[in-house]
């Protein structure tokens, strides 16, 4: 009777071992896309933990996990539902969480129906655990101009706080520019936006056989992210229409000294820093944003993108991340969007 219960003790260790070194090696590795659906993908790294969010319509959703390529099991708050018959009562667009000086920030792009009336919006949170504590509603956050607004990213430059965003020159849809300012606090906007980027080249100007707009209206620069590489700054945007499958990503390169609102001091690339491809299967790839590894020496990137032509910007659009390298000059190097089912190590640990 012993010797039985020895053994079926040992099976079960042994099964429970193997399990559990199952677990371990699946965390090694991950393939994309992180999840079926998520456009808009951003994440914050605070201690030991990533707090990740994107486009969810009408409310504000945050998952937190050690490990980004297990957002599937990551804990999932809803910490703001869009209230009715309000200028932000929907198409809550790009989320981004931010802690800054002890604070928990997030800053969204929101409408009252009708996307004429987008405009940034922010909400505060005194909790060093976004998860827990009350987000306040701080309102509007908008230059002097408060012109049509949209994709807010906010970085700290040798110590002055900064936001980008994508917006209109008037109060009608011409096309979409980058635009860049100073910022007072995390809440409020220092002074005047300046523009820094306008779709230009050719491959910004894809989507003018859109059938539901109007020709004139569809050049589109969005998206963008700030990007630092010791002494070095980028700005990698989105261009072209996202219902094209040419939706892509550009690169903004700082050749000033220290004034950002110079919009001489920016040179835009040639081509795509990240573009769709038929030879991995990736299609519409864009609105990105960048993480570092947990041990701090790895540079990742997080983007959309859909997984056949056609897909549009619809409910197809899944995140997907990939290692960035660098190349000899500093500058940022992505190479083609991987394809689903290729099998990749986890940001190192």
């Amino acid at each position: 009777m012993k010797k039985n219960y020895y053994i079926l003790k040992q099976t079960l260790f042994l099964i429970l071992f193997c399990i559990a070194g199952y677990t371990v090696s699946a965390q090694q590795t991950f393939t994309n896309p992180l999840l079926e659906y998520g456009a808009d993908p951003y994440s914050t790294y605070y201690n030991g933990y990533y707090y990740y969010t994107h486009t969810m319509q009408d409310r504000l959703v945050l998952f937190k996990t050690k490990n980004l390529a297990d957002l599937k099991n990551a804990e999932k708050k809803t910490i703001w539902i869009a209230p009715k018959n309000t200028e932000y009562a929907a198409e809550i667009w790009a989320p981004e969480f931010h802690f800054i000086n002890g604070k928990w920030y997030v800053y969204f792009a929101a409408d009252n129906g009708s996307n004429n009336t987008h405009r940034m919006y922010v909400l505060e949170n005194n909790s060093k655990n976004p998860m827990e504590g009350e987000w306040v509603f701080k309102g509007k956050i908008a230059a002097k101009t408060d012109k049509w607004a949209i994709d807010g990213n906010v970085f700290t430059y040798k110590k002055q706080l900064y936001m980008i965003w994508s917006g209109w020159e008037g109060d009608t849809n011409g096309q979409q520019n980058i635009y860049i300012a100073k910022m007072k606090s995390p809440t409020e906007i220092d002074g005047e936006r300046v523009r820094i980027s306008s779709p230009t080249n050719p491959w910004e100007l894809h989507g003018a056989l859109h059938d539901d707009v109007n020709p004139a209206q569809v050049n589109v620069n969005e998206g963008p992210q700030f990007l630092a590489n010791k002494k070095k700054a980028f700005i990698v945007f989105s261009a072209s229409g996202c219902w094209t499958d040419n939706y892509s990503l550009g690169l903004l390169t700082f050749t000033g000294k220290d004034n950002l609102l110079d919009p001489l001091a920016w040179a835009k690339s040639e081509k795509p820093i990240l573009q769709q491809s038929d030879k991995t299967k990736v299609y519409a790839p864009g609105h990105n944003s960048f993480f570092k590894s947990p041990n701090g020496r790895e540079d990742w990137i997080l983007y959309h993108a859909n997984s056949n032509p056609g897909e549009g910007c619809g409910q197809q659009r899944s995140p997907r991340m990939q290692q960035i390298k660098w190349d000899k000059n500093g500058n940022p190097v992505i190479g083609d969007p991987i394809s689903e089912g290729t099998v990749l190590a986890i940001p190192a640990m």
